[in-house]
């Protein structure tokens, strides 16, 4: 038999975007792991700027009692990353002293609950020599090695009923009505709510559009007697003009070197801006084609709030309570990702900047066509 080293103070922190299931992830781990032993879980306030002023919170059975239920992360949270901490109007590499507060206050290892941003961080801290494990908190869905995030079910299903509500408005006014959703370089979300809230066009980021297919396909609908249309549209779909711009910078890209590499940077950083998230103006170009009337829902951070589903909460606590397995296990630099009905333990350095786009042949996408939903392709 193994002998496990003997654990007594385990750091934890929520950093990015607050997400439903943060608190049932803390209070999953730190019931796991302080229950029968005499281990210490030491929350750090607002991500890894909490730990880099050393403000924590021990979470004791007190602390993470009645927070199962609750949105947000009690915890709290920031962007903030260790190696550009903005301090005083400027960005700081400030690496260095997080790892002096994780030894400051003993900590055998840290858990990071985040999103991609928060891997990318969570690794760096990794290379340092910290014993860091993360967990897979985002609504977009984005995350490479699991198979599924917690936060993703909540938002929708938020998505969602906000869809359905506005069917009867876009049935009694005869109007086009597009729904913004979150989802800034992938389409799960917007995917998946468009599918079961019935959209009957969804624009997502993987597939780029046409405005004139898309009117087409409205049109189409008009013709056969429909009385309105729903669209589900990611807030990063782009247009086929757009994407062939990128592609075409991005090619540029990996061949420049020096200050044209930088000026490609920042064209491409310039043309993401003015293209992506331009659903007003989509819906404008969209009225005028179709001659019928269009109005915009901006869901934005509605999708983030409140009380996290059911899913979301089993698998929260799921991925809370095997992670004090993990680290009993002294695996460190890692995921703990979805597969399937288990756990599993993913290399942190395997996934770390990687993205999980919507394949544009993935059974979703298969279905919705099937069904007659339009992507504007």
């Amino acid at each position: 038999m193994k002998n496990h080293k003997s654990f007594e103070h385990i750091g934890i922190l929520t950093s990015g975007g607050d997400t439903p299931g943060l608190n049932a992830a803390i209070r999953g781990l730190g019931k796991t792991a302080t229950t029968g032993s005499a281990m210490q879980i030491i929350g750090f306030r607002d991500g890894f700027r909490g730990l880099m002023e050393n403000r924590s919170v021990r979470l004791d059975d007190r602390m993470l009692s009645g927070i199962l239920t609750l949105g947000g992360t009690i915890l709290g949270t920031s962007r903030d990353k260790p190696h550009k901490m903005p301090m005083g109007g400027k960005f700081v590499d400030m690496t260095d002293v997080l790892v002096e507060n994780y030894h400051k206050n003993h900590l055998d290892a840290l858990v990071c609950l985040g999103g991609g941003g928060t891997l990318k961080n969570a690794y760096h801290l990794s290379r340092k020599g910290l014993n860091v494990i993360t967990l897979p908190k985002t609504i977009d869905n984005d995350i490479v090695g699991t198979d599924v995030t917690f936060g993703f079910d909540t938002a929708m299903g938020i998505a969602v009923d906000a869809i359905d509500r506005l069917h009867s408005t876009a049935s009694s006014h005869h109007r086009i009505i597009i729904v913004e959703i979150m989802g800034h370089k992938v389409g799960w979300l917007a995917l998946g709510a468009g599918m079961a809230g019935g959209a009957d066009a969804i624009l997502i980021p993987e597939i780029p559009y046409t405005i004139e297919k898309l009117a087409e396909s409205i049109l189409e609908r008009v013709s056969r007697g429909k009385r309105f249309s729903i669209v589900a549209v990611a807030e990063g779909a782009i247009t086929l003009e757009c994407a062939r711009k990128i592609h075409s910078m991005e090619k540029e890209l990996e061949k420049a070197e020096g200050d044209k590499r930088s000026s490609i940077k920042k064209q491409l950083k310039q043309l993401d801006s003015e293209f992506r998230g331009s659903t007003i103006q989509m819906a404008e170009k969209l009225q005028q084609i179709t001659k019928l009337e269009t109005r915009v829902t901006i869901l934005g951070h509605l999708q983030r709030g409140g009380t996290p589903s059911a899913a979301d909460r089993i698998l929260a606590t799921r991925l809370g309570t095997d992670t004090a397995e993990y680290i009993r296990n002294e695996q460190f630099g890692i995921m703990v990702g979805v597969d399937r009905d288990k756990t599993k333990a993913v290399s942190m350095e395997e996934v770390a900047g990687k993205i999980n786009y919507v394949p544009p042949d993935h059974p979703w996408v298969i279905s919705a066509r099937n069904l007659g939903t339009s992507f504007g392709d």
